[in-house]
């Protein structure tokens, strides 16, 4: 059951201490983040779409790099989408890129370059929703605003001893309710970060520090012993294995490359001509990627050789990528399938790739 009504209640007295102590203990102990130097809501915004589903580390240079380049709003509507993208390229998730820079057209138009401080304005960008907006609103403009992510769901689930999947609507709709009780009068963007900042260090997921945090003798689950068995634990994602095939073709000196339709899986990067395989290796793969390719783009080719087989996972497939390399010997682009452009290998280095694309893109340079 997903019903979390048997959660315990934490009275005023309590939220007040909680929030008191949870708030001097971030002023003493709040990791020195770029993002955390600044109120600017361009600033802000930046760095929570970044880290959603990404690590603090592997953020921090992207985050320096994109704000050195496009240091506010107005930069970045007047960027090239290609160029945002090619800045993103390597953490992933890109259509939150695509999104950033659409949402930075609309903020340009709509509100003379200002990121707006109303509620309703923010979440009608695109790429926005309830999570991100609490987080600028809160954070850049002290706005009473609740947060949750996936560090403070967890945080809360222990805080009130709220059991059953934290990704059900009951459980869901009892968190953000605790999220925005236990907001302060003030400091409210201070108190979201402080919460994300415990989730983070102490409260993780496996063995939390309990001795080290300072809300412990508030925390229902820490008096029942329930750490452990709170939040439920997610139930464990199913993989699909799949085949995929890459074929760098080769044309007098240039390469193919294929710019991702809306509708596939790196909408607006470039890629490699690629599809799904049945065949392993030797004579029937190769007749596979000679009618696939042709299918694809409208041209023939003489498979050469296996350039490499790359492993990788991308949200619930394992895909085995076999790279090959082929000369194109004959027939004509088709036009239907969507935007290709022959280009030196070279010229790769400008144009965002997948991650497994800019691994062939190298290989090449290398050979």
């Amino acid at each position: 059951m997903d019903d979390p009504s048997s959660d315990v209640a934490l009275p005023a007295v309590c939220r007040r201490r909680l929030a008191r102590r949870l708030l001097a203990w971030f002023s003493r102990h709040a990791r020195d983040l770029p993002w955390r130097r600044t109120r600017d809501p361009y600033q802000v915004w930046i760095s929570e779409v970044m880290l959603q589903q990404t690590q603090v580390a592997t953020v921090i240079p992207y985050f320096e790099r994109f704000v050195a380049r496009w240091p506010d709003v107005l930069s970045l509507a007047a960027a090239e989408e290609q160029e945002v993208l090619r800045a993103w390229e390597g953490l992933g998730y890109y259509r939150r890129a695509r999104q950033l820079h659409a949402a930075a057209g609309v903020i340009a138009e709509q509100h003379g370059g200002r990121f707006p401080d109303d509620p309703a304005a923010v979440r009608a960008l695109p790429g926005i929703g309830r999570y991100t907006a609490g987080a600028i609103l809160s954070i850049a403009f002290d706005q009473r605003q609740p947060i949750l992510e996936a560090n403070t769901q967890r945080v809360l689930s222990r805080l009130a001893a709220v059991r059953g999947d934290v990704a059900s609507g009951p459980v869901q709709r009892r968190l953000w309710e605790l999220a925005e009780t236990l907001l302060p009068a003030r400091r409210a963007g201070d108190f979201n970060q402080a919460l994300m900042e415990l989730g983070s260090e102490i409260c993780t997921v496996r063995t939390p520090h309990c001795r080290d945090c300072p809300v412990q003798t508030e925390c229902a689950a820490h008096n029942a012993g329930l750490v452990e068995q709170i939040p439920a634990a997610k139930k464990k994602l199913r993989y699909e294995e799949v085949q995929e095939a890459a074929v760098v073709v080769r044309k007098r000196g240039r390469v193919l490359v294929r710019r991702c339709p809306a509708d596939e899986r790196w909408a607006g990067l470039w890629d490699f001509p690629r599809f799904a395989v049945d065949a392993l290796e030797g004579p029937p793969l190769d007749a596979e990627l000679t009618r696939k390719t042709a299918s694809l783009t409208g041209l023939t080719i003489e498979p050469l050789k296996r350039l490499a087989t790359i492993k990788h996972g991308v949200t619930r497939f394992r895909i085995t990528l076999f790279c090959h390399e082929a000369q194109c010997s004959g027939g004509r682009l088709r036009r239907a399938a969507g935007e290709m452009r022959w280009i030196t290998p070279e010229g790769l280095s400008d144009l965002p790739l997948s991650v497994t694309g800019r691994k062939i893109s190298r290989l090449l340079a290398d050979s």
